[in-house]
């Protein structure tokens, strides 16, 4: 389980095909602070370590990525040179700074626009019909491993819906999400509470 408050940036320095997807990570932690079996969101997916290595200050971690993770997750993202949001597991009794997030991607929104507002920037996406019943105005949603709250939504006649967030300057610095562009493609996790209640409302109809 996670927060959705990013840690670090990694980069991915190999991507190999070993049955699996084995991509080797780039990230300024210390060595002794990963954990052989670990579990790390890389933007917005929970992958875990197998193996580990390099200096302190100067990081390395490796994981396995299955082809079900790849065809869930954004095109292109496993590709080495790409930059991670990186986040490690939440252990009992740390702060909760964002929401839960399970580390489990819903499906791919689409950047439709960014724009100045203030010191920050607003961020519109488009998600798709499946998820636009779970996103909600003031609601928590995960943006490639990002805790954000909407701010706005607005069905579409497709089934689609288009939502905002708004991103301030230190969120832009220490996560991938200050070089976002029109038409990029980002990780959606939706809220654990709106799964449940859409559920239930389903058993009740």
């Amino acid at each position: 389980m996670f927060t959705g408050i990013v840690s670090a940036i990694g980069t991915i320095t190999s991507a190999d095909r070993r049955g699996d997807l084995h991509l080797r990570i780039d990230c300024p932690w210390e060595p002794e602070d990963i954990a052989i079996g670990a579990s790390i969101a890389c933007s917005g997916v929970c992958l875990t370590v197998v193996e580990r290595g390099r200096e302190a200050g100067n990081a390395s971690f490796a994981v396995d990525v299955s082809a079900e993770t790849v065809a869930r997750s954004v095109p292109g993202m496993w590709e080495p040179g790409r930059k991670l949001n990186l986040e490690r597991a939440l252990k009992l009794g740390e702060e909760l700074g964002g929401h839960l997030v399970t580390g489990h991607v819903d499906g791919i929104a689409t950047v439709k626009d960014v724009s100045p507002e203030g010191d920050s920037h607003r961020i519109g996406f488009n998600a798709p019909a499946d998820l636009a019943p779970y996103i909600a105005a003031k609601g928590s949603i995960t943006i490639d491993g990002v805790s954000l709250t909407v701010n706005d939504v607005a069905d579409q006649d497709d089934g689609t819906c288009d939502f905002a967030v708004n991103i301030i300057p230190h969120t832009g610095e220490v996560t991938t999400l200050g070089t976002l562009e029109p038409g990029a493609h980002v990780n959606l996790e939706i809220d654990v509470l709106a799964r449940y209640l859409r559920r239930m409302q389903s058993l009740r109809s």
